[in-house]
């Protein structure tokens, strides 16, 4: 196990939202996919509403196209061209800043005329391709830890960002498989992500995830969502990545971890008070 010296906090903003040392717990948060403008759009509206009544600082998030589906069968979303259509209209309806995956390297440019947020999906965390074509395309990085990669190892793919000279990177972990469709989150992650002085997220839901747990699709126990959310938001993350849904049974993608948007804000007020006791022991961060 590797521990080197923390490097220099780095601060930016993401539209209105400033990140960086003594900052308030921020919340990336929306459909895990794209099923329908007006879905999208109410799904904003609603979270915008709730984190607004909360003062917590809302990245909206949802993809275009999942092209990691456990099934070739299972429902991808609009496309690149339609989602950002959609994406396009939600940032100017709301004001949101935006979030959306990336997993080639032609779509950077298009995802990055409308979107504030590009992030490099787990399972693509070592691309040099495709996280140096985010780095330059001048947006926000989020990038997420791979589930196969140790803590420290995610240094290597931030390295490879901010090697375009754009330092405006977030770390996000979901999770290190452990054994036959179960994923386990090591709270040593956060503290030691931490020391590369980039912001550290917490992707609850993706980490409650038992991929390919369903056969075709994977399962989830969201029963683990606010355990580890307390747990993680009181070890120092700097944010929580929620997948939200208004009706999990009947999501299109990973309804089985979402959170259901009528828990989010009684959850986020319990949340709040560890993140207000961990800034407060760490000196306000």
């Amino acid at each position: 196990m590797q521990s080197e010296a923390a490097n220099t906090p780095v601060s930016f903003c993401i539209g209105k939202i400033s990140l960086g040392p003594k900052t308030p717990l921020f919340l990336i948060a929306g459909p895990c996919v794209i099923e329908s403008e007006a879905h999208a759009t109410s799904m904003a509206e609603c979270l915008a509403k709730i984190t607004g009544a909360l003062k917590v600082p809302l990245i909206f998030k949802a993809s275009y196209d999942k092209a990691n589906r456990s099934s070739v069968s299972s429902y991808r979303g609009p496309g690149l061209k339609e989602g950002l259509r959609i994406l396009g209209n939600i940032k100017k309806k709301t004001g949101l800043a935006i979030l959306t995956d990336v997993h080639e390297v032609s779509h950077v440019g298009p995802a990055a005329e409308v979107c504030d947020v590009l992030q490099i999906p787990a399972f693509l965390s070592r691309q040099t391709d495709l996280l140096v074509a985010v780095g330059k395309s001048g947006r926000v990085a989020n990038v997420k830890k791979g589930q196969f990669l140790s803590p420290w190892d995610i240094a290597n793919a931030a390295e490879k960002v901010a090697g375009t000279g754009n330092e405006k990177i977030i770390l996000t972990e979901r999770g290190s498989s452990f054994g036959y469709q179960n994923l386990i989150v090591d709270m040593r992650s956060f503290p030691i992500m931490r020391k590369l002085g980039y912001p550290v997220v917490f992707d609850v839901t993706h980490s409650v995830q038992l991929p390919g747990g369903e056969g075709k699709s994977s399962g989830g126990q969201p029963e683990f969502i606010e355990p580890l959310a307390r747990a993680g938001t009181a070890i120092g993350a700097d944010g929580l990545f929620l997948e939200v849904h208004d009706n999990p049974a009947k999501a299109l993608s990973d309804g089985t971890n979402a959170l259901a948007l009528d828990k989010l804000q009684p959850m986020l007020e319990r949340i709040l008070r560890f993140a207000a006791l961990a800034r407060e022991l760490d000196g306000g961060r």
